[in-house]
Order: C-alpha cells, then sequence, then structure tokens
C-alpha cells in the first residue's frame, strides 16, 4: 500500500471474459475453509499510544489481535523498516506485535520492506546505512539482515510462518541496484534484482529455527492485471528465484473489478504451479473522510464494482464474501486467502511524521470511533 499513483507497467493478458469466469461466479469450496485469513497491524502500537481503542462486535474493548483471533482469523503481517522514524514499524516494534500475536494463537508473516520507511512500486529506496555497496555487498547484506530478523522472532519463541522478500516489488527493489524499470536510460536490472531476492530467500531459511522452515513469499501489486503477473513471475522462473508463495496486492481503487482479479488468479496457479494470497486488499465502508488529510477513496473514477458493492457497511462486508468465494474457487485449493490492510488505521495516527491524518480512514474495519463493522465477519473459518 502506499500514498503515490501508480503506475501501469503492462496491459492484462487475460480478462475475466476470456475464461468465461464474469458469467460463472467461483463455487464456495464445498465447504473447505481458506487457510489465511489474516490482517496488517503494523500501525497497531502507534493508535494504542495515542489512547485509541477498538471495539469487537459485542462491544468490548480489546486489542486488535484477540478481535482477529476472536473472530476467526489465522494470522497477522507485520511490516519491519529497516531504520524509520521514531514511533514507527522498526523491529523492536515488530517483536512486540508478534508476541501479543502468538498469544493469541495466530501465525505470523513478515513484511520486509529492505527499506528506512514506505516501499512500494513507486519507490524502493535503499536504506541509508547500505547504499554505495556494489550488488556482491549488498547481496551478503540483506542476507545476514534477514538472517538476524528472522532469528530474533525465534529468539523470543515466536517463529515466523511466512516471509516477504521486499514489499510490492513489482519494480524491483533496493534502487537503483535493483530497479527494474529505470528511468536515466539503463536497461532493466533483472540479474541484480533476482540476485538481491535469492539472498533474502537465504537469509530467511538460514534465520529459521531447525524444523520451522518459513514460506518464501514474493510480492507484487498486479491483483488484476494477468499480463504484468505472468511477466514478473515469468522472470522468476528464468532466473531461478526461489518461492513457495504469489502474494498480489488487490485494491480495487487501482486494480481492477473483482473478475479481473478473479481472471488473474485462475492463471496463475497453474501456470506456476504455487499457492496464491492477497496479501493486501481492503475496500470502503463510507465516503467521508475521518481527518484532515485526503482519503485514497474516493478518487476520480467510480469503482469497478461499486454499484454492487456500495461503499457502506454492508456493501464492504459483500465484497469480501465474494473475495471469500473467489479465493476458495481457485484451481486445486491454491488460493489459500487474504490479508486486509491496516484494519484498526482509524483517524489519529499519521503515515509520516507531520502528516494531517490518514488516507487510508474510509477502508478499515472499524468505524471513525473505533467500533467494529460487520466486515470482521469475514475472518471466520466456515
Amino acid at each position: 500500500m502506499r500514498a503515490i499513483s501508480r503506475r501501469v507497467l503492462l496491459g492484462s493478458a487475460l480478462t475475466a471474459s476470456t475464461i468465461g469466469l464474469a458469467q460463472a461466479p467461483a463455487q464456495a469450496g464445498g465447504g473447505r475453509a481458506l487457510s489465511v485469513r489474516g490482517a496488517d497491524i503494523g500501525l497497531t502500537l502507534q493508535t494504542e499510544d495515542l489512547g485509541i481503542r477498538l471495539r469487537d462486535l459485542d462491544g468490548r474493548v480489546r486489542p486488535i489481535e484477540q478481535i482477529l483471533a476472536r473472530r476467526g482469523g489465522t494470522h497477522v503481517r507485520l511490516r519491519v523498516w529497516t531504520n524509520p522514524p521514531a514511533g514507527y514499524s522498526n523491529l523492536a516494534s515488530a517483536l512486540t506485535l508478534g508476541r501479543r500475536a502468538k498469544r493469541a494463537g495466530l501465525k505470523i508473516l513478515l513484511n520486509l520492506h529492505y527499506s528506512d520507511f514506505w516501499a512500494d512500486p513507486g519507490k524502493q529506496p535503499t536504506p541509508v546505512a547500505w547504499r554505495g555497496q556494489d550488488l556482491p555487498t549488498l547481496a551478503a547484506t540483506i542476507r545476514q539482515y534477514t538472517k538476524d530478523v528472522v532469528a530474533a522472532f525465534a529468539a523470543q519463541r515466536t517463529p515466523v510462518d511466512m516471509v516477504q522478500v521486499g514489499n510490492e516489488i513489482t519494480n524491483g527493489m533496493l534502487h537503483p541496484v535493483g530497479e527494474l524499470y529505470p528511468t536515466d536510460g539503463r536497461p532493466e536490472q533483472w540479474p541484480a534484482f533476482t540476485t538481491l531476492l535469492k539472498a533474502g530467500a537465504a537469509g530467511a531459511l538460514a534465520g529459521a529455527p531447525r524444523g520451522r522452515r518459513p514460506k518464501i513469499m514474493l510480492h507484487i501489486d498486479k491483483g488484476g492485471d494477468n499480463g504484468a503477473s505472468r511477466w514478473f513471475f515469468d522472470h522468476m522462473e528464468e532466473y531461478g528465484v526461489p518461492f513457495d508463495l504469489i502474494g498480489q496486492s488487490y485494491y480495487p481503487i487501482w486494480h481492477g473489478s473483482l473478475a479481473d482479479l478473479e481472471a488473474n488468479l485462475h492463471d496463475l496457479a497453474p501456470r506456476y504451479r504455487k499457492d496464491l494470497v492477497v496479501v493486501e486488499t481492503a475496500y470502503p465502508w463510507t465516503r467521508a473522510n475521518g481527518d484532515a488529510l485526503g482519503n485514497f477513496y474516493p478518487g476520480p473514477e467510480p469503482l469497478p464494482d461499486e454499484a454492487t458493492y456500495p461503499a457502506t457497511p454492508a456493501g464492504q462486508a459483500a465484497f469480501f464474501e465474494r473475495l471469500r468465494k473467489i479465493l476458495l474457487g481457485v484451481p486445486r485449493g491454491r488460493g489459500l486467502g487474504f490479508f486486509d490492510w491496516e484494519p484498526g488505521w482509524v483517524p489519529g495516527v499519521p503515515w509520516a511524521p507531520g502528516e494531517a491524518g490518514t488516507p487510508n480512514d474510509n477502508l478499515t474495519m472499524f468505524d471513525f470511533g473505533g467500533r467494529a463493522l460487520p466486515v470482521l465477519r469475514a475472518f471466520r473459518r466456515p
């Protein structure tokens, strides 16, 4: 997720109509449950430090990880920046949230940005302390850093279950060394980029405790774009990058209709023989704004499925019900599940120091006062 404009790299190679999905909705999977029903909770400590408390569907105040677990959630996603501004998602805060998540019975997806602050397709800055390193040195740095972070979770008896090697790495990472689409005339840096990915994956495995191998995820932001998804993962296969999971961001604000998502997932699963996770998603429950900073939604164009899923609490809940069915319908059970992005990021917590608020406050799973919305039922098992 990011507060910048999205960059279109390629047009779609496969549409919903190509495989008939627009007219044939996915079935619910014969009673099978999604094995991943999670949320990104990286801004929880900042929220709590401001005195903000969240209320569960029964009206009781609970920490967000306990609310997720009570509603049937299975995982949390924890972001780690290398040297962020004070009070944001560093390793220490992620370890704290990891302990809380494990006590609640939740598993952990570790989201390594390999940057000091926000990283996404529009910006993948190398941490200041790592700048100027050549490719072999930078690869060694990433391997050791990843090993150390994963080992830190293991040392406190909260081993991670999945590791993202980078965040929304559609345009590479650790620019300029691993940049895929340079604007200065340099060629695409696929060899360097994939060298960095391999180093991160190796570090994740080296830091894990014996018998607790984490699954490696590669995460891009092309949930509704099959052409761009194929372009990226074809290169991953060409360069022999080891990974277990395909992670996709899917926000209807930027990534097309649910039919586009369904078509893409139905193609990717058999093509790469990998399990799939919609690792970032969110949907509006209102058109209103809860603070002084403008929101991602509403934008200049309506959402692709807004007539069916209006920006209301009921419309938001219906959107997630449809998303569940789409994931359950992915061939061979490869649609593992979803992570909602920062469901508790209610007004009051700025996305960066000095900012007026959050651009995400009407995409949450709690209203502006921190009261639970019906969409929380999407975390249930059956």
